[in-house]
């Protein structure tokens, strides 16, 4: 117990001074390794950038105070392999971070480094979207990733309506994964990159001129540039001296065009000349009052020498990625104090009891510092600085720039949540500007050449290298398109609307027709537009009938011609048949229209027996005389007129109805005696697909696909047929002798066949809807073009015109006759016999009230003047209704002068008697 005392101070001393006062004391240096290309634009920029951040850094007391920050920077010189020795050296140092590189392309490899050194690695502008956290878990981006950049171009590009466009980009990680990514922004748009040409990583003139001049053959003049920061800018210097800079071209460009923008000295006005008309993408940095000061003391670092460059986005990301990296480690030191280092295993060999790659070790706090650095939220120079769960920082959005003979112009901006628009996405966002859907626009853009109009972004094709236009070559109807074989030029109705859809084309279209098929045969149209889809012809121009599985291969125009399936039938002459007065209408309609005659004459006689001397007598001439009234009303006038108001009023109605129906029946009868009728009992597709007789179709048509595939129709029963001939031939043979019990072909062909055989007609209306039109390799935006074209043709009546030249010759082909068509059924009267019943009903049930009031009086009068019986006050039920038809059946004139004379012998009587008259 006496030798306590002399303890506790050496352990005290141990807490004290112990290792864990080691570990718990404040660093007074802490190095952050700084790897990029110092003479690059990016470079250069970066370089004053971080050295101004490192300096506010050491000068702001509020953070890291005591510690100071060091930044070991290192030049990767443009190299993979260069950028890799660095980072081993700056590791060798023992930084706590890495701040870069640049270039996607080295960061892939230090990433891996950084990894397994456990070392964040916090890159200001490596914007390759495949640096994920997913495969580099200590990679950390504080530039936006291209993903957004490529969403932006894709907006952009479908802003202006074109749909295929040429990409030119470095062929790395960055330029390659870039592409891949607008490739898949434009697919979800339906929008292409119809080519991709890629320039080597050290790429000189040469290589720029040979690629574009590669791209003057293609169809598409919209070029995207994602290319590495080039001050002299040789793509768009060679491209103007091929005189590609003109009205025909679109050339848009990622970031880095506005970045080398930027970073140019502002007395450097020599690029507007080159660029004029080109559109780039800038990284959006809202405006603040930190962000304008920070662009004054830049001006003052370029007057003093300190750089000579610009101050561009990438730039104002280094700076703010300084601050990033020095806030983490000041959150670091005051939970952990100091930085520790270890080496590793797996870079020690314990055989040889030697260090693997000089004096590496790993980073103990490098997830913890990681975690910090992941959870800041802080205001910088670009704006709101935090990292989403992927690491990287949220898209602020994109400005869209416009360079013309006057300078840079801002048209507009872009944001993940808004698209393009003329207000900055923070406004939009931030809800202080009210948006709407006139927003999303861009302001006017100068196009190269110097105009304002929208270029079309795509030519059909010089002259050395024309449009390769299939034409089928057919060996049946030849009206539609034929090869003159003398001059060997092509004709007929589907050449000549083409040839005037392209006369309204704004553009010229140098073509040249190429033949399908031998000649001998028609060729198979399916196969025909298949050499389209291809790459063998450009456009196929014929008729070729626009259905599902071809628009799955090509682009259609417009519809020029109807073209749905329908059959044809042997006809023959109705004047033929005995009983076709019997045809205008149905059974139905004759059987109502009958009974309609024996009602009405029913109802008629009843209102008028009593007041209507003609309906009077025996009742042999009241029947003859009520029927030859009823039927009498549809020939001529009637002998008998109708005197009471009721049958007036039924008369009216009913004649109304007789003229509605004669009329018709006279219009039906004189149609089915004018035309012919369907000798074939097949009466539309529905009965020719039960029978079993055999089929016709013509070869090469699409009928015989679609008779097999959607009708299922067994192949034995179609019978190929290849031309009018082959078609009246079997018509006439039959399905008994060899021929055929109809023929199912497009109605195009069906009229022209029909107008020079007159004995057959189409049997029902179309059973498929289709047109024809021209094809066109997919997103060729001719085909919208000439499907204007054709709209315009049609609206000024030259597309009938350019038909009758072909067809009308002998006159127009009609060949639909359907005598069911003409046959008139009840439902297209039955409101006219609905009227004329409820007229008749009504007319009876007043007639019927008023008799009965009658009676009733009369009965009055009668029990009055009449003596009071005991026996006679009994009256049977059976009496009554016999004494009511007996008083109906009577004429008006006997009951008005028989009730007046009971009134008087009324007051004759004494009022005790009364005398029984029933």
């Amino acid at each position: 117990m006496k030798r306590l005392p002399a303890v506790l101070p050496l352990f005290l001393a141990l807490c004290l001074f112990g290792p864990r006062r080691a570990r718990c004391e404040k660093p007074a240096v802490v190095r952050v390794g700084a790897i990029f290309t110092h003479d690059s634009v990016i470079g250069r920029v970066a370089k004053a950038a971080m050295e101004a951040a490192a300096a506010d850094v050491n000068a702001d007391r509020s953070i890291l105070n005591g510690t100071e920050l060091k930044l070991a920077k290192e030049d990767a010189n443009c190299s993979v392999f260069m950028g890799t020795v660095e980072a081993f050296k700056v590791i060798g140092e023992e930084v706590v971070a890495i701040i870069g590189p640049q270039s996607s392309a080295i960061a892939h490899m230090i990433a891996e480094i950084a990894d397994n050194l456990q070392v964040p690695l916090v890159s200001y502008s490596a914007t390759d979207p495949s640096l994920s956290a997913q495969q580099f878990s200590y990679f950390v981006r504080t530039a936006q990733s291209d993903s957004y950049q490529m969403a932006a171009m894709a907006d952009l590009i479908d802003n202006y309506g074109w749909k295929d466009v040429i990409a030119i980009y470095i062929d790395d990680e960055f330029g390659r994964n870039g592409i891949y990514a607008l490739g898949d922004e434009l697919d979800k748009k339906m929008m292409k990159i119809s080519y991709r040409l890629p320039l080597p990583v050290q790429y000189d003139s040469r290589h720029i001129t040979d690629t574009l001049n590669k791209s003057k053959i293609f169809g598409p003049r919209v070029y995207v540039v994602h290319a590495n920061l080039d001050p002299a800018f040789r793509i768009f210097t060679i491209a103007q001296e091929l005189q590609m800079m003109g009205s025909d071209y679109v050339w848009l460009a990622t970031d880095w065009v506005s970045a080398t923008l930027d970073s140019l000295s502002p007395k450097n006005h020599t690029y507007i000349e080159i660029m004029k008309g080109v559109v780039a993408l800038r990284p959006h940095t809202p405006d603040s009052v930190r962000k304008s000061t920070f662009i004054a003391r830049w001006r003052d670092m370029q007057m003093n020498g300190l750089t000579e460059s610009g101050l561009n986005t990438y730039g104002l990301c280094a700076y703010d990625t300084v601050w990033a990296v020095a806030y983490a480690i000041d959150r670091y030191i005051k939970e952990n104090g100091n930085f520790t280092f270890t080496f590793s295993d797996a870079l020690y060999d314990e055989k040889t009891k030697e260090k693997r790659l000089g004096k590496l070790k790993v980073f103990d706090g490098g997830s913890l510092l990681l975690k910090k650095l992941l959870q800041l939220n802080f205001t910088g120079l670009t704006g709101q600085i935090y990292f989403s769960p992927d690491r990287n920082v949220p898209s602020g959005g994109y400005d869209v720039i416009n360079i013309d003979q006057r300078g840079i112009h801002l048209v507009g901006f872009w944001s993940n949540k808004t698209g393009l628009s003329v207000v900055p996405p923070e406004n939009i966002e931030g809800g202080h500007s009210s948006y709407t859907h006139e927003d999303q626009k861009l302001r006017n853009v100068t196009w190269p050449g110097g105009k304002t109009e929208k270029p079309r972004g795509w030519v059909v094709a010089d002259s050395g290298n024309p449009l390769r236009i299939g034409v089928p070559n057919r060996f049946s109807f030849t009206e539609f398109v034929m090869e003159n074989h003398s001059s060997h030029e092509f004709q007929g109705y589907c050449v000549d609307v083409f040839n005037e859809a392209r006369n309204l084309v704004p553009y010229e279209v140098p073509y040249r027709f190429e033949a399908y098929g031998d000649g001998h045969s028609n060729p198979n149209y399916d196969s025909f537009i298949k050499t389209v889809a291809n790459n063998v012809f450009d456009a196929a121009v014929g008729d070729i009938a626009i259905v599902t599985n071809r628009t799955k291969l090509v682009d259609f125009s417009q519809p020029f011609a109807s073209s749905g399936l329908v059959i044809v039938a042997p006809m023959k002459d109705s004047k033929s048949s005995a009983w076709v007065f019997l045809q205008p209408f149905s059974a139905e309609l004759w059987v109502v229209t009958a009974a309609s005659f024996v009602i009405i004459a029913v109802v008629i006689w009843i209102l008028e027996h009593r007041v209507n001397k003609h309906f009077r007598g025996s009742p042999k001439r009241q029947i003859a005389t009520m029927f030859l009234f009823s039927f009498s009303t549809v020939f001529k006038k009637n002998q008998e007129d109708t005197v009471s108001p009721l049958g007036r009023m039924v008369m009216v109605v009913w004649l109304f109805l007789l003229l509605v129906i004669t009329s018709s029946y006279t219009a039906s009868l004189s149609s089915i005696l004018t035309v012919r009728q369907l000798s074939s009992p097949i009466t539309g597709i529905d009965s020719l697909i039960v029978s079993n007789w055999p089929i016709g179709y013509q070869v090469g048509s699409f009928a015989q696909s679609y008779l097999l595939e959607s009708l299922y129709i067994s192949p034995s029963r179609l019978i190929p047929l290849g031309s009018p001939e082959e078609y009246e031939k079997a018509l006439r043979l039959g399905p008994s002798n060899g021929g055929v019990a109809a023929i199912v072909d497009e109605q195009p062909y069906v009229e022209l066949f029909l107008s020079k055989h007159t004995q057959f007609g189409i049997i029902g209306q179309e059973f498929t809807s289709g047109g024809w039109g021209f094809a066109f390799q997919r997103g060729s935006p001719l085909a919208v073009d000439i499907s204007t074209a054709i709209l315009k043709l049609s609206e000024s009546g030259k597309l009938q015109e350019i038909h009758e030249k072909w067809f009308c010759k002998m006159g127009c082909p009609s060949g639909r006759q359907d005598s069911k068509a003409e046959q008139l059924h009840l439902i297209s009267f039955w409101g006219l016999y609905l009227l004329c019943g409820v007229i008749s009903v009504t007319a009876l049930l007043m007639f019927l009230i008023r008799m009965i009031y009658l009676f009733v009086q009369f009965k009055k009068q009668q029990m009055v003047t009449s003596t009071l019986r005991s026996a006679s006050s009994n009256w049977q039920c059976s009496d009554t209704l016999f004494k009511f038809l007996d008083f109906v059946d009577e004429k008006e004139e006997s009951t008005k002068k028989s009730m007046p004379q009971n009134e008087n012998a009324q007051q004759q009587l004494p009022s005790s008697t009364c005398d029984d008259m029933s």
